[in-house]
């Protein structure tokens, strides 16, 4: 069978607590098009998979029309490449099992490839990014939860179930603090950006020292920290010193098992810079097996957050089987 044209467009969609941001994207990475919405707007998700449709046809239609795209990618927290479902989600409105590559697809005629919110950033990582030369690295991505992508031989590795790389619940505290999955002691419960606030408030509970969160600390959050470290205040140097010390040997035990070349930071909480960084270097090194110490590079992210997920989803559209009412 000939094939008179080759379509060299996909559309990515990325789904988070806050926003939904969707794109046209073609086959060199660049955005053509773009719009967004806030998620929480539609708790209802048979209302939201409508909107959503509706505003992906309208975006399509006015930017060159249906026959020049592939495919469509879905960055999801919670997202199963291999189901093609959120599952559970702990911090969407939605709860249970919801097939969104299935709903999408009926509505949209056209493949649909959805996988979880780290999966899809390590994709970009690995195409446009930091990872851009690895075969075997982690992502891990710190924002209200912390995820991460297994990609081993420049394959992500998902496991039997695609739940592979949940590090954010992993056990760092015996005991500790209650996570939103409902386990104790969870690394998303202390480094997440809501552990981290938790972490601010224990400290000054426990330290009595003057210090600038103590006038902010209804509205606290990671960035505001960040800003105060930058000022020099002491407790808050301590929040991101403790955050880092529980990162790195997480990160250590990680690292440890898999022996990977790098492991790269991504999402909002990275953005904490050396306050973060040093101490979990510092504990990384302390705790990681000692044939891999000096061995494993810790780096940042270097793709813009506003495109970087778009563009980890569109790397998911163009790896699913072409499919589509429309041919």
């Amino acid at each position: 069978m000939t094939q008179e044209s080759i379509k060299t467009r996909v559309v990515g969609v990325d789904i988070s607590i806050d926003k939904t941001v969707f794109a046209i994207v073609d086959v060199r990475g660049n955005l053509i098009a773009r719009g967004d919405f806030p998620t929480k707007s539609y708790p209802n998700v048979n209302e939201y998979v409508t909107y959503l449709s509706n505003s992906i046809i309208e975006l399509v239609e006015t930017n060159g029309g249906y026959e020049s795209i592939r495919s469509v990618g879905v960055s999801s927290p919670s997202g199963n490449f291999l189901t093609g479902c959120i599952e559970n989600p702990p911090n969407l409105e939605w709860k249970g099992q919801i097939p969104m590559a299935a709903m999408l697809r009926d509505r949209l005629g056209l493949a649909v490839a959805l996988g979880n919110d780290v999966h899809a950033r390590a994709l970009g990582e690995y195409v446009y990014g930091s990872a851009h030369g690895y075969s075997d690295f982690l992502v891990v991505n710190l924002g209200h939860g912390v995820g991460s992508c297994i990609t081993l031989k420049g394959k992500p590795y998902l496991g039997i179930e695609g739940f592979a790389g949940e590090v954010g619940h992993s056990c760092v505290v015996d005991g500790g603090r209650r996570c939103g999955c409902g386990n104790l002691g969870c690394l998303e419960a202390y480094v997440g950006s809501r552990g981290i606030v938790q972490t601010a408030r224990e400290l000054m509970e426990e330290d009595k020292r003057p210090s600038l969160m103590r006038d902010k600390v209804d509205v606290l959050d990671p960035k505001m920290i960040f800003e105060f470290c930058e000022q020099g205040d002491e407790l808050s140097i301590e929040v991101y010193r403790r955050t880092g010390h529980l990162l790195g040997i997480s990160l250590a035990n990680y690292a440890t098992v898999l022996n990977p070349e790098a492991i790269i930071l991504c999402g909002g909480v990275a953005h904490a810079g050396r306050w973060l960084l040093e101490p979990t270097d510092e504990s990384f090194e302390e705790h990681v097996f000692h044939n891999l110490r000096g061995k494993v590079k810790i780096l940042l992210s270097n793709l813009d957050e506003n495109d970087r997920d778009l563009l980890g989803a569109s790397a998911l559209a163009w790896n699913v089987k072409e499919y589509s009412l429309f041919k």
